[in-house]
């Protein structure tokens, strides 16, 4: 297997657009960051895109270039996992609006000279998906023989055969819903208000000077991250055990493990992610609901596509349970889509389908080589 194939090869494309977006308007032209693993067969049709959650990004199976960490989905994509660079033509495009290589708030706009900053254009999970699909008509690729992801990435997924039923050939959905919840969107407001009551926030326009609503944003990370996680795993982890100090010391100060974990996780996150990306994407997903884009009934979503689905969800997600899934798998059945479900045990919340998760692994695998076999 070549260095390409196992270390992904990182691509950069401006394509002029214009790209037409649900909320009216349209962006152009259109950036796009990615990265490709694998080999494209004779005949175009291995290709899997990956599609990651809110804070991803395009480094699915490769270091970061800022944090010098593996990618984050290296336990499913890689020699000899079920996303197999010597079986297929893995593609991983960073979402529209984000901030590592795709358009979003920190791109310059070309009418101004200037970052767009909060005069980019409101998004959706669809306008995401039809930017991945004019990513993949530069590439020549006509049909996708799969797309996967999980969480944001698995509400693109399911977009993907509800706006290009004819592009792709199986589906993956991993811990996701086809709407937000009251409560969803309640965490992601909470998130968006620490964010801009930030001082350094200052309307968005912050770029200029490099100081940026770092405080805010951890904020944000810190309660988002909460719902990512299950009690059963925090209590297991952290408990009530306290710092490895003087625990009379009592104060504001981080006496517990867990608030020194999430303090880690929010200023760490600053680092490598812009606030105003949280704030559009963080949107996008409350605004998504595929039931209402297709006259108000979630099974008119799938009608008019011809492909397999898979859906896997985890007992300990209170973020996106069980129950979601088997809503989507109701759907799918009422379409007349052929689709199988799975609901795995975890003790690790939302995050269960990020770690090792072997079962996982193994019901995609037979998944896509079914596929294959056809």
């Amino acid at each position: 297997m070549s260095d390409d194939q196992r270390f992904g090869l990182a691509r950069h494309v401006i394509l002029p657009g214009p790209l037409k977006l649900d909320g009216g308007g349209a962006l152009a032209p259109v950036e796009i960051a990615y990265e490709t693993y694998g080999t494209l067969n004779a005949d175009r049709s291995n290709a899997i895109l990956i599609c990651h959650a809110l804070t991803g990004d395009q480094h699915v199976a490769s270091t970061h270039p800022m944090t010098g960490k593996s990618g984050w989905w290296t336990r499913l994509v890689g020699a000899g996992l079920p996303v197999d660079p010597a079986r297929h033509f893995i593609i991983c495009a960073n979402v529209l609006g984000s901030c590592m290589g795709s358009s979003g708030p920190g791109t310059i706009d070309p009418v101004t000279g200037s970052p767009y900053a909060m005069r980019f254009p409101v998004i959706t999970i669809r306008d995401m998906v039809r930017a991945q699909a004019m990513l993949l008509d530069h590439l020549g690729i006509e049909r996708l023989f799969a797309v996967v992801g999980g969480s944001m990435g698995g509400m693109q997924t399911l977009s993907w055969p509800a706006t290009f039923p004819e592009r792709v050939g199986a589906v993956v959905v991993i811990a996701s819903t086809a709407r937000h919840s009251a409560q969803n969107i309640a965490f992601h407001e909470v998130g968006r208000q620490a964010i801009m009551a930030d001082p350094n926030w200052r309307g968005g326009a912050y770029y200029a000077d490099g100081a940026p609503p770092a405080a805010g944003l951890a904020v944000a990370r810190m309660a988002a991250h909460i719902t990512y996680l299950s009690e059963a795993g925090l209590t297991e982890k952290f408990g009530r055990r306290l710092q490895a100090r003087d625990a009379k010391s009592f104060g504001f100060d981080a006496d517990f493990q867990i608030e020194s974990y999430l303090r880690h996780q929010g200023l760490s996150f600053t680092d490598r992610f812009d606030a105003n990306s949280y704030l559009y994407i963080t949107r996008a997903m409350d605004y998504f609901d595929l039931a209402e884009e297709h006259g108000g009934t979630l099974a008119n979503a799938f009608k008019a596509t011809r492909a397999r689905f898979c859906l896997l969800s985890f007992d300990t997600d209170w973020l996106y349970p069980t129950a979601e899934s088997r809503a989507i798998v109701h759907a799918l059945n009422a379409a007349g889509a052929p689709v199988s479900f799975v609901e795995l045990k975890s003790p690790f919340g939302h995050d269960a389908f990020l770690l090792e998760a072997p079962e996982m692994n193994r019901i995609i695998d037979g998944f896509l080589r079914a596929g294959e076999a056809r």
